[in-house]
């Protein structure tokens, strides 16, 4: 009972909880399909660069949960995302964003038009590294941190291009 009523409240916060309602510096939206695995990972690694970001994921058909193997390699990295939730991109359409981002094109294809303002969006697509179905686990596995280097890579970079415009 304790774990569906913890469940439940951090499904509030993360999803419910308007954007704008939270302090923040640059806000940040990176979308994906089902919110489990690259925006995830996007969304872990942009917020553990800078306290300024004001970071949040979203998906145009939000799964049930964040992708296990996403987890555990950016837990290598000392980043937790165990607690993110997907939540369906609704959730942040009438909110105003300095960059909205899509890292995979189905996301970029259906993207609905937000009605808030948004200053950048931007489409850097990582290829998803769940299609790996061949091969041993070790190496589905290292499919994931391919993918993880990849984009820590380059939302790096972005960061740096995100302090330099401030």
């Amino acid at each position: 009972m304790k774990s569906i009523l913890f469940s439940l409240f951090v499904a509030l916060f993360f999803c419910a909880t308007p954007a704008s309602t939270k302090k923040h510096g640059i806000k940040v939206l990176i979308l994906c399909t089902g919110n489990t695995c690259r925006s995830q990972m996007a969304h872990g690694l942009l917020k553990s660069y800078g306290k300024d970001l004001a970071v949040y994921s979203g998906g145009v058909k939000a799964e049930e949960r964040v992708n296990p193997k996403a987890v555990m390699v950016m837990r290598e990295l000392g980043i937790d995302i165990s607690d993110h939730k997907p939540c369906l991109i609704d959730e942040y359409l009438d909110e105003e964003w300095d960059y909205v981002i899509t890292v995979c094109d189905n996301a970029d294809k259906t993207c609905p038009a937000f009605n808030g303002k948004v200053k950048h969006r931007l489409h850097i697509p990582f290829e998803d590294p769940s299609k790996v179905t061949e091969g041993t686990y070790e190496f589905r596995l290292n499919e994931y941190r391919r993918i993880r280097d990849a984009i820590n890579d380059t939302f790096f970079k972005l960061y740096c291009d995100m302090e330099e415009r401030k």
